[in-house]
């Protein structure tokens, strides 16, 4: 009886020095400095404004290719310099104006999607970086790359034995 009172004693008193020390720590340490505020978002820069931010296609065979024109002005005050416009992957294809765009001036960020190798419903994106208040802006190309169906009459018959 002695050593289960002994043994409960010990681990009540290693149980009480760790909380403390615990304790202890927690109530020692500052409290995290709070995160820095958001930079400010500058309002007086270019702006991006877009007739369509989005475009559907519909439907197309696979194997076609659909071009759009995405156009935009610079509503800002300031010029616009667009760094980099990227598909979400190689069959989107984006090209975009290389020198910077003043206020008031327009442009244009013309797509190109084949659909080689797709099928069903597509959604892509384009990602444009530049140094407008927005940046970065995605555009969508969408629709849907439906599959010729193969009749089995236009398949070659096995040679008969």
């Amino acid at each position: 009886m002695k050593k289960i009172i002994l043994s409960a004693a010990i681990v009540l008193s290693v149980s009480a020095v760790s909380f403390a020390q615990h304790e202890n720590h927690t109530t020692t340490n500052p409290a995290p400095a709070p995160a820095p505020a958001a930079t400010a978002v500058k309002t007086d820069g270019p702006v991006m404004k877009f007739d369509k931010e989005e475009y559907n296609f519909g439907a197309i065979k696979q194997g076609d290719k659909v071009e759009y024109a995405f156009e935009f002005v610079n509503t800002g005050k300031e010029p616009l310099i667009i760094a980099e416009a990227h598909g979400s992957c190689g069959c989107t294809v984006p090209e975009w104006p290389k020198q910077p765009l003043k206020k008031g001036e327009k442009g244009v960020i013309k797509v190109t999607f084949n659909s080689a190798g797709k099928q069903g419903m597509q959604d892509k994106t384009v990602t444009i970086t530049s140094n407008a208040t927005d940046s970065p802006k995605v555009l969508h190309v969408k629709g849907n790359v439906e599959v010729p169906v193969v009749s089995p009459a236009a398949t070659p018959e096995a040679p008969k034995n």
